[in-house]
């Protein structure tokens, strides 16, 4: 089976688990173990818990890949672990994956982003610092905004915490003339680009067009049951 872990990321994709994978939420740590036991051949993660649960470990990460499992990260807390897991053998998907596994973005508060309940269908309710980057960017290349609103913005949103990054923060912040901070919001809002969203929509392309079976895996590494391993993760 095909497995992808999303949240807020894929709110108000009309996304739903069917034929070609299943749609769970946001992973916690345990969850791509346990996945994995459960049979999964290929597992895309895009969103993640991590502020009042252990996020997702690294290493059950590297017992899925050791196990013969297709691992593909994007977009969020996935393009994070797929950055830290390439040279083992996971495999980033799209823009953000790529711009932290060269290093050009390197903290996690770039992807980190405030959301509702699963009720709620993980209603975003702050944007991400990734995204803001990238709606910035158009917005000055199309002559929107000018490059000192650009960094004014910029550095607004770098400042701000991740829960309460909005853009009306944002330009309340940054721009003190009223009239030019009411036109740039319309602005940001209706050239708003979702960075996440576009990569996530690759992951789910990868995830689908990759066989529904395991390879026999022939890393340059092995996996090891450390102590804390089996401590989390008796053997059976």
């Amino acid at each position: 089976m095909r497995v992808i872990f999303g949240g807020p990321t894929f709110h108000g994709a009309n996304l739903s688990s069917n034929s070609d994978y299943q749609l769970r939420p946001p992973a916690r740590q345990g969850d791509i173990f346990k996945t994995v036991e459960e049979g999964a051949n290929v597992i895309g993660l895009v969103d993640g818990v991590y502020e009042y649960v252990p996020a997702v470990w690294h290493k059950e990460i590297l017992f899925g890949l050791a196990q013969g499992v297709h691992v593909f990260g994007a977009a969020s807390l996935g393009a994070l672990r797929a950055a830290e897991c390439a040279p083992f053998g996971m495999v980033g998907v799209g823009q953000i994956y790529r711009e932290f596994a060269s290093g050009a973005l390197e903290d996690d508060a770039e992807v980190a982003q405030s959301h509702g309940p699963a009720e709620l269908d993980f209603l975003p309710l702050s944007e991400a610092l990734v995204n803001v980057r990238a709606t910035l960017a158009r917005c000055l290349q199309q002559a929107l905004i000018t490059p000192a609103e650009h960094d004014l913005l910029l550095a607004a949103a770098q400042a701000t915490f991740f829960k309460d990054r909005t853009y009306k923060r944002l330009v309340s912040s940054a721009i003190a003339e009223r009239g030019r901070a009411e036109a740039l919001l319309a602005i940001l809002r209706e050239n708003r680009i979702d960075q996440k969203r576009r990569d996530a929509e690759m992951l789910i392309d990868a995830v689908v067009s990759t066989p529904d079976s395991r390879h026999v895996p022939q890393w340059p590494w092995r996996f090891e049951k450390t102590s804390i391993w089996e401590a989390m993760f008796p053997s059976r």
